[in-house]
Parts: C-alpha cells; sequence; structure tokens
C-alpha cells in the first residue's frame, strides 16, 4: 500500500509539474484576464439578465478586444516612433560630445562606450520588434480567459467553495472573504488613480506648453487608458514629451514635464498613493500595502502589485487564526490550576 502511494504521489507531482511547465509563459495573461473580469463582474451581472450570461460576456469581451486591440496598435505606433527617436538621440549625443575638445583619453573611453552601448540599444529594440508574435499570442490568451471568466463567473466561485475543507470551512471562507476584500480595494484604487492620471497628464501638456488643448486631453485619454494595459503605463506619455522637447533643444521644458509626470503621474503615485487607497478601503495597514506593492512587483513583475498585499492579507488572516488557537488550546490547562489555586472551605 505504502508503494502505491508513492507511485501516485510521484505521477501526481510529474504532472503538476508538467502542467506548471505548460502554463506558466502564460501565467501573465490569464492573471490579468481574471483581474479584469473581476473588475468587470458587476457589469456582466446586469448585462445578463437582459441578454443571457454566455451573450454579454461576448459583448463586453469583443468591446474590451476592439479598445485594447486599437489601443494596442496605437501604442506600437507610439512605441516605434519613441524608440527611433531615442535611438536617435543616444546617437546624437555620442557624436555631440565627440566633437567637444575634451582630452585624448576621454574620447577614447566615449568611442569605446559608443561602441559598446549603441549596438546593444538595436539589437535590444530588434528583439522587441520580433517578440510581436509573443505579444499577440498573449492578448489571445488574454481575451479568452477574460471572457470564460466572466461566463461561468458563477460556477468558478461555487467550484472555489466547494474545494474548502469541511474541517476548516470557517477559515477558508474568511481567507476568501480577505482576498475579496482586498482584491475590491485594490480594482477600486486603480479605476480612482488612473482617472486622475489622466487629468493630471492633461494639465501638465497645457502648464509646460507641450501642445495645444486637443492633444492635451487626447493624452490624458491615453494615459488613462495606457494604465489599464500591462507593460505600458503612462510615463510612455510623459517620457513622449520629454524627447520631443529635447529634440527641439527645450531642455528646461524637458526636465520639467520629466519630474511633473515622474511625480504626479507614473511611477511615484502608484506606490505612495495606491497603498494609502487601498489601505483605507480595505481597511489594512498603509505600510503592509506598500510592502506588499514593493516586494511584489520586486519578485513577480506587475502582476506582483495586485498579488502582493493579498498575500500578506492571507497572511494575516492566517496568523490571527494561529493566534486564536494557541489561546483557546492553552485555556483549558489554565482552568485546573486557578481551581488548585483556590482555598478549600
Amino acid at each position: 500500500m505504502k508503494a502505491e502511494e508513492l507511485v501516485w504521489g510521484a505521477v501526481i507531482a510529474i504532472i503538476l509539474y508538467v502542467a506548471w511547465r505548460v502554463v506558466h509563459p502564460l501565467i501573465t495573461p490569464i492573471f490579468f484576464g481574471l483581474v479584469l473580469a473581476y473588475a468587470s463582474y458587476p457589469i456582466q451581472r446586469r448585462l445578463s439578465v437582459r441578454l443571457g450570461r454566455k451573450r454579454s460576456a461576448l459583448v463586453i469581451s469583443l468591446s474590451v478586444l476592439l479598445v485594447g486591440g486599437f489601443l494596442t496598435l496605437y501604442i506600437l505606433l507610439v512605441s516605434v516612433q519613441v524608440a527611433m527617436s531615442f535611438y536617435d538621440s543616444v546617437v546624437g549625443a555620442f557624436n555631440w560630445l565627440l566633437t567637444l575638445p575634451l582630452p585624448e583619453d576621454v574620447l577614447q573611453f566615449l568611442q569605446n562606450f559608443q561602441g559598446q552601448v549603441v549596438p546593444k540599444i538595436a539589437d535590444y529594440l530588434s528583439e522587441q520588434a520580433f517578440s510581436l508574435p509573443s505579444y499577440l499570442l498573449q492578448l489571445l490568451v488574454f481575451f479568452f480567459t477574460y471572457y470564460y471568466a466572466l461566463a461561468y463567473g458563477e460556477e468558478i466561485r461555487t467550484q472555489i467553495y466547494a474545494l474548502l475543507p469541511e474541517k476548516n470551512r470557517e477559515l477558508g471562507e474568511e481567507i476568501l472573504r480577505s482576498v475579496n476584500k482586498t482584491l475590491s480595494a485594490l480594482v477600486r484604487a486603480w479605476l480612482l488613480l488612473n482617472v486622475a492620471k489622466g487629468i493630471l497628464m492633461t494639465i501638465g501638456f497645457i502648464i509646460f506648453r507641450v501642445s495645444d488643448l486637443y492633444t492635451a486631453i487626447v493624452a490624458g485619454f491615453l494615459t488613462f487608458a495606457f494604465s489599464f494595459v500591462p507593460l505600458f503605463e503612462g510615463w510612455m506619455i510623459w517620457l513622449a514629451a520629454a524627447i520631443y522637447f529635447v529634440i527641439n533643444g527645450a531642455y528646461f521644458h524637458a526636465l520639467g514635464i520629466a519630474l511633473y509626470g515622474f511625480f504626479l503621474v507614473s511611477p511615484m503615485p502608484d506606490y505612495t498613493i495606491r497603498p494609502m487607497l487601498v489601505a483605507r478601503d480595505a481597511q489594512l495597514d498603509e505600510t503592509l500595502v506598500f510592502i506588499g506593492m514593493i516586494g511584489g512587483t520586486w519578485a513577480m513583475g506587475l502582476k506582483g502589485l495586485i498579488i502582493g498585499p493579498i498575500v500578506l492579507n492571507v497572511l494575516l488572516v492566517l496568523l490571527k487564526e494561529w493566534k486564536r488557537l494557541t489561546e483557546s488550546s492553552r485555556l483549558p490547562s489554565q482552568a485546573p490550576q486557578e481551581l488548585s489555586s483556590r482555598p478549600s472551605g
């Protein structure tokens, strides 16, 4: 019997390992598909009353696909222009430095540095260009995950609760409630902060005279939209504006829009204002949320920004449960001592 259990254990371990190897490259689109489905589920719930569950999920998914496809195409076009401008700026900066009357050793160092840096930048840009099919595949996985999570949300919820063990069901439900509360707070903070980013970017474009009012509004909308796309953020907009100023020789304007965007748009508010919003909404400690966001991003990339605070909140629930069990286990042993310490008669 023991040998049979070992064999089955080894088979299960191998299956789990192979399954992880299969799913691992697609973890990021699957994760964000589930998170966006969670955020969109109130719309799905209302729309399914009129259209039915699957049809409403298809309508919402196709709407997201159309908007996301347009944004992705626009992002690619902007990224190509920004990358080309950045490459030309780097090459131009090195060429300008080499024309200065610098010592021979400094010029030799700059030439060697240019010979190493410029080819690496070109290789990196080429690698990103050739990885476009991989991005499209991830977008496809994201779409199907999003659709099925919307269409079969109730079944998924029922199956999750069915997997809870009867012995510790109360603890399992408490963990699920904490996950739901933290994730809801993260989604609400995400939406609120992205709206604020878009407004601030529009104001920044007007203050630093990057463009006219119409283009500034478009920049604010793109900042809001980019904040929902993994691997892209609002910093791409102010970076493009800073590069535009550098190309035209307006270095103080470039520094101003860069500092404005860094501290007020992205990425600084993601690690300062967002933890405060999440902590207030989820009734958590701000330091705990901040550590979860920083550590999660460091360990798992962009998805760690969401996973980090959730994991630490679950850890807090487990520590409270462990404390409760420890205190309850001490009570029976303390009771006889209290009785024996009372005087007789």
